[in-house]
């Protein structure tokens, strides 16, 4: 889609942060969510070790993603780990996704980092769809496990 732009947000940025978390809470169809207090979402912008990538048409914004950094100990190159990603639902199917896929590697790249990955549950069959389109190097078969601390 033409007229689509995409970048990375700063930490003077948190108006367009706070747009995107409810871009995500309505693609998501997340009920009964509350987001964060502002001053909690500005220490995230300020880190080094998370990032936002967001794509606006006409000053709104369309979709985004986020991701964290993670050092390893296999290499001295870091990874890079897209938590979410989403695309309002009017503009979907207009490759805004891939683009923000692209801004996302090519800016990890630059900055050399040697993968940027993502996770997609399995019954997710249109997550799953979009990022095989992407190109990836691979794709592997894996359960995903959490604990709830509460």
């Amino acid at each position: 889609m033409k007229n689509v732009d995409i970048r990375r947000l700063n930490d003077t940025d948190i108006n367009r942060f706070i747009e995107l978390i409810r871009l995500f809470e309505i693609v998501f169809e997340m009920e009964d969510f509350t987001t964060p207090n502002t001053a909690y979402l500005q220490s995230l912008l300020n880190k080094e070790t998370f990032n936002v990538f967001v794509a606006q048409h006409n000053n709104q914004i369309v979709g985004g993603l986020t991701t964290y950094t993670l050092e390893q100990y296999y290499s001295t190159q870091p990874l890079a780990y897209i938590y979410d990603l989403a695309v309002d639902p009017t503009f979907q199917r207009k490759g805004i996704g891939q683009k923000l896929i692209e801004a996302t590697k090519s800016f990890y790249k630059e900055n050399g980092f040697e993968e940027v990955f993502v996770q997609a549950d399995k019954v997710d069959d249109y997550a799953l769809d979009f990022y095989r389109k992407t190109n990836p190097t691979d794709e592997e078969d894996v359960s995903h496990f959490y604990y709830k601390l509460d």
